[in-house]
């Protein structure tokens, strides 16, 4: 039975897996996506996310963190320079995770992970949508629409009287 058993060992002792994960972490950070067996894509989600999640508060003690997950200075600098203000606003799902079918040679399934963020297929003919509000929020933008004009025209007023006053100004010196 495997009561309390969490994660997938990859039929690999702890040392192996630990550094298994962490080169394809690095992998995936540097090239932001990868092709491997859905059982490690799996693994490496789990691995990868709470990094990133840490990168997102661009510390020194959060860079110690992932350094010695990662054990690479560029994996680590590229992380929180380019990867961590792109998903600076995701509550989590940094990756995904799409199946491809089965290796050639020994019929694994395979499958390909990316960072959410960096693929450019998804979303780019898709214009962004408008948030959309419950009914109770309606109120408040038509109120906020009624005010806009108000304050326009309250700025435009003065720079109508400015005009006036010169050509005032203009016939007392005639």
């Amino acid at each position: 039975m495997r009561h309390g058993k969490k994660g997938n060992h990859l039929g690999r002792k702890t040392a192996h897996r630990r550094a298994m994960l962490a080169n394809m972490a690095c992998s995936l950070i540097e090239h932001k996506r990868i092709n491997t067996t859905v059982a490690k894509a799996k693994a490496l989600k789990v691995f990868v996310e709470p990094l990133v999640t840490k990168s997102k508060e661009d510390t020194t003690h959060n860079r110690r963190i992932v350094f010695s997950k990662l054990r690479s200075k560029e994996a680590v600098s590229e992380l929180f320079r380019d990867v961590a203000p792109k998903v600076g606003d995701r509550p989590g799902g940094y990756t995904r995770v799409i199946k491809l079918g089965s290796r050639l040679g020994d019929a694994a399934e395979m499958a390909m992970i990316e960072l959410v963020d960096y693929n450019e297929t998804y979303g780019v003919d898709k214009p962004k949508k408008k948030k959309s509000t419950r009914r109770a929020g309606k109120k408040k933008s038509e109120d906020t629409a009624s005010t806009a004009p108000a304050t326009e025209t309250k700025k435009e007023a003065p720079k109508a009287e400015e005009p006036k006053a010169e050509k005032k100004d203009d016939k007392k010196e005639e």
